[in-house]
């Protein structure tokens, strides 16, 4: 699905690559499936700001995704694919044969009319949800679960996909999009296919405006405020601010925030490539 450019008519058109919802069908959600969303705006439940440059942006409303794809034999239609303001990539309206209507990620290429189904014995055709354990090697996949029954926790992103590389006893051995390789037992469920709005990283908003409207507020760089207020600041004229850090004094490069014994470590059989071990 490719982007659109925008005449430069206004300066923040002139810069703008926008989306060009080629795939979007409707622009009016079920109502049925759609819940009441407050924002927080960074604040805590004490009121005290714990999260920076939140605030404001448009309201939403939040869509119900079925993220467990827990009827088993039931075909279900597409009805229609949908705008979510929630997430990055689309969604797929599906009206089930007993008459029940979900939402789940829109996998890419998929049509309206186009039938789809989950479960332990069925076809692992684009759009189906089955065990990793039923799906051939080599498959692309998104939207996997991490326990069984859970309902999808990895690869939901637009345009983000997995490749099942093999299994080892009951685990199935995962590539993931950061190129970590990692165990997941083969009773949890993925979804084939990759997840919908591919072209989503190559928009740009054009103008700050826009930047509000999704619920985020200006950033100070470290350098431009004084010592009281950031370890980067201060100096006279422009000072480079010394080694990258937060306004923590916890630094930017090279840091590990990763916890040393995280109970999935014994999960990754191959860390993802970062920094030094990109090449």
């Amino acid at each position: 699905m490719p982007v659109k450019k925008y005449n430069p008519i206004t300066p923040g058109t002139r810069t703008r690559l926008g989306n060009t919802f080629a795939e979007v069908t409707t622009d009016k959600p079920e109502k049925s499936l759609i819940r009441k969303s407050s924002k927080s705006g960074g604040r805590n439940g004490q009121g005290r700001m714990t999260v920076r440059h939140r605030g404001g942006g448009h309201k939403r409303r939040y869509r119900v995704i079925d993220f467990k794809r827990n009827k088993d034999g039931i075909p279900a239609t597409v009805k229609s694919i949908e705008y979510d303001p929630n997430r990055t990539a689309f969604i797929a309206l599906l009206v089930y044969a007993d008459g029940e209507k979900r939402y789940i990620l829109a996998p890419h290429k998929l049509k309206v009319g186009d039938v789809l189904l989950s479960g332990v014995e069925i076809a692992p055709n684009l759009g189906n949800s089955l065990p990793l354990s039923k799906i051939p090697l080599g498959t692309t996949i998104h939207a996997i679960e991490t326990r069984p029954g859970k309902g999808a926790t990895l690869v939901r992103s637009a345009g983000t996909s997995a490749t099942l590389a093999g299994r080892d006893g009951k685990y199935a051995i995962i590539k993931m999009p950061s190129g970590e390789t990692r165990l997941v037992l083969s009773e949890c469920r993925a979804t084939v296919g990759t997840v919908s709005n591919p072209d989503h990283g190559l928009q740009v908003l054009g103008k700050a405006g826009r930047k509000r409207w999704l619920g985020r507020r200006p950033r100070v760089r470290g350098v431009a405020m004084n010592p009281v207020d950031h370890p980067m600041g201060g100096g006279e004229g422009r000072a480079s601010g010394g080694h990258p850090r937060s306004r923590g004094n916890i630094m930017a490069k090279g840091q590990k925030t990763r916890k040393t014994k995280k109970y999935s470590d014994k999960f990754i059989i191959t860390r993802r490539k970062t920094g030094k071990n990109k090449k």
